[in-house]
């Protein structure tokens, strides 16, 4: 398709030197005129014998391993190297010209596509009102691209930028003009404005997306983290069982396993506070999704990456063996949507995110790609871990039994509830501290951390102080497990 459509376009210049297939078959056969030249570890050779400019892997449907060999083939040929993307990304049928792009990192990132049972996820939104909270962000936002996708009746995005929100709506009002789409600004923190809003739409299905998420800001800041990722959570929660919401889905994070920083502690004790609403037994399907980092999302290191190697450098990278799990930003919010249908109440899903990557790899193929050589060109400095990092991210606690699902990338967490009298007791300790003038920030990480357990060492390094893991809140994270053990 591609041949063909490069010589329906002569205007563009481009001259089709030759193919190349590792089927021995079809070596000096020709299609459309056009000779396949040789297998894929004979391209070096082959673009110094006919001269050749560029490069364009069209394998649109084969695996990340496949394209990470050929990528590594070409890449010191001196060709400009192009690539077709995956197949979901094309149009059904069809391959054009304007489909060949730069091969960008997601691309030597890339996963098996995503089967989604759509019987499945469009017998519960189809139709159905839907409200996603953090509609701006960027797992929000792609929540509300693939709900409108599936034919709700309303979507109800909730948010506090305005700027994100009008420009979701925007797009999506464009895109979806037979769904109707309602923005509204509000703060999940306001527990009567969260109340309003469920009591005016009575959404039958909840994602809720909307939390603090960047790790070194929320060492700085517990209090933002605590009243926004749990109470905020607490409030949502609440609005959706009162006013009769169908299913609850909450997105959550590999940072609440065994947490080192704040923000993983307080999107552990969200969790914990998710499982006590369903304990609660109000009705509504009490859900949480577990997965680590997404490419392209604000504060992810590819942004800043690039932006470090358009200044010439250096990049800057905390440790040589810090390791972290992605995936897209698509493949993610589609399993969270499946994990949604499948949800009885109470599971934490977690979802399957391949084999974890080495930052400092990602880096080097980033400088790569954008046409320089690593420690040569663009310099990689190490700069150390930062408060509450870890080298590696989990996606299971200690204890926790996981069990394979009917889908292949999503596992679920074994069904342990948490006790909603000790959840109502932590939360309203630490609204005490935080309506108290004489708190400090270590007096709420104290109080987070005793409520949840997770890598007390670790933070207390961090915070510098022997004793910063060792507060006074009267519930720990091991009298949560025992209880949540004791009901199941």
């Amino acid at each position: 398709m591609l041949v063909q459509e490069f010589e329906k376009q002569p205007h563009l210049g481009v001259d089709v030197v030759g193919l190349v297939d590792d089927d021995v078959t079809k070596i000096n056969r020709q299609l459309n005129g056009v000779r396949v030249l040789g297998r894929r570890d004979q391209v070096g050779e082959l673009v110094r014998r006919y001269r050749v400019d560029q490069i364009i892997i069209a394998m649109p449907s084969v695996p990340q391993r496949v394209i990470q060999e050929t990528i590594n083939l070409c890449k010191d040929t001196g060709a400009q190297l192009k690539i077709l993307p995956p197949l979901p990304a094309l149009m059904v049928g069809n391959v054009r010209v304007q489909d060949v792009r730069d091969v960008q990192i997601e691309d030597l990132l890339r996963r098996e596509p995503v089967k989604t049972d759509l019987s499945l996820i469009s017998g519960y939104l189809r139709g159905r009102r839907v409200l996603v909270t953090g509609a701006g962000g960027s797992i929000g936002s792609e929540l509300c691209r693939q709900v409108c996708a599936l034919a709700p009746e309303q979507l109800i995005m909730v948010g506090h930028g305005e700027n994100s929100i009008f420009e979701i709506q925007q797009e999506l009002t464009q895109r979806f003009p037979d769904v109707l789409i309602t923005p509204v600004i509000a703060d999940i923190r306001d527990r009567a404005k969260m109340d309003r809003v469920f009591r005016t739409y009575k959404p039958h299905v909840v994602f809720h997306a909307a939390a603090h998420k960047h790790v070194p800001l929320m060492e700085a800041h517990p209090d933002e983290a605590i009243t926004s990722n749990v109470l905020g959570t607490r409030n949502v929660a609440e609005a959706a069982a009162n006013h009769g919401a169908e299913r609850f889905v909450m997105v959550s994070t590999d940072k609440a396993v065994n947490p080192a920083n704040v923000m993983g502690a307080s999107k552990r004790l969200a969790e914990l506070v998710v499982q006590a609403m369903q304990a609660r037994g109000t009705g509504t399907r009490f859900v949480s999704v577990r997965f680590g980092n997404v490419l392209g999302s604000r504060g992810s290191v590819i942004p800043i990456f690039k932006k470090q190697i358009a200044q010439g450098g250096p990049v800057t990278v905390t440790h040589p063996e810090m390791r972290r799990y992605f995936m897209t930003i698509p493949e993610a919010v589609q399993l969270i949507i499946q994990a949604g249908a499948m949800g009885k109440g109470g599971e934490v899903f977690v979802l399957d995110m391949g084999e974890p990557v080495r930052i400092a790899d990602l880096a080097r193929d980033l400088i790569r790609l954008s046409g320089y050589e690593p420690d040569k060109d663009i310099k990689i400095v190490y700069t150390g871990p930062r408060p509450g990092e870890k080298l590696f991210e989990e996606l299971i606690n200690e204890g926790e039994a996981v069990h394979r699902t009917n889908h292949e990338k999503i596992m679920v967490l074994n069904g342990v509830l948490a006790d909603p009298k000790m959840v109502e007791e932590v939360i309203e300790e630490l609204e005490q501290l935080l309506s108290a003038e004489s708190t400090t920030s270590e007096d709420l990480v104290r109080a987070l951390f005793r409520a949840v357990g997770g890598n007390r060492s670790q933070r207390c390094e961090a915070l510098g102080s022997a004793a910063g893991a060792a507060g006074s809140l009267g519930v720990d994270g091991s009298a949560l497990s025992e209880a949540a053990a004791a009901k199941d």
